[in-house]
């Protein structure tokens, strides 16, 4: 019985995580209420806050939902033991391309955030929250692009912080550019193409070099 229970909560969860993107898909973050996500998934308002804080936690979900996939990839790029983290993050690039393409819905999802979302300055919105994720996910390549430096794969004056900004702008940028005209070019066919640009701007380009040993 308490396996039936746990079983029957976890499906609840992922119908209401479903009705989530879908809403949230359809009318945007801002103009979809619970009300919406509770019908769509055919469960109380009580339900969703069972499972949800609100929809910001929704969001959360829904962008754990397309990185799980890519977890022992990503932690294997930080492995302090690994002896090539730089081109494990390669493949970890490529594969975030291709599926932004390839995957239904893992490109709904970009479209949710990148063009359906709403930044507002509000305490516990979906800004404050993707703020967070966005700085752990800062602190996860700042760890993978120090390891590519021990490993004599990066240069060892490389400028961690422009280095980090320009990669993260890089890689945002592609996927929205993308989102917003993806007829431009297929970027799961050239998803190798274009992960390999941005480490080869890390590489060698000269304003990437602080002159001095990174630390």
């Amino acid at each position: 019985m308490v396996r039936r229970t746990k079983e029957e909560a976890f499906e609840t969860r992922q119908r209401i995580i479903d009705a989530a993107q879908q809403c949230f898909h359809e009318k945007g973050v801002s103009r979809a209420s619970l009300t919406d996500i509770a019908q769509a998934a055919g469960v109380t308002r009580g339900a969703i806050y069972w499972h949800f804080q609100d929809k910001a936690d929704l969001l959360d979900a829904l962008f754990q939902r397309i990185h799980m996939p890519l977890e022992a990839l990503s932690e294997a790029t930080r492995n302090p033991e690994e002896l090539h983290p730089l081109e494990l993050f390669r493949e970890l690039l490529t594969e975030v391309f291709r599926r932004v393409e390839s995957d239904p819905t893992n490109r709904q999802v970009h479209e949710i955030i990148f063009l359906k979302c709403e930044f507002t300055d509000e305490p516990c919105g979906p800004k404050k929250h993707l703020q967070a994720m966005r700085q752990e996910h800062d602190n996860q390549v700042l760890t993978t692009l120090r390891l590519a430096v021990a490993r004599g794969e990066l240069p060892a004056d490389l400028d961690m912080e422009l280095a980090l900004l320009c990669l993260h702008s890089f890689i945002v940028g592609v996927i929205n550019q993308w989102l917003m005209v993806p007829t431009r070019i297929s970027l799961s066919a050239r998803a190798g193409d274009v992960a390999a640009a941005a480490l080869d701007m890390l590489k060698l380009s000269p304003a990437m070099r602080t002159g001095k040993a990174a630390l």
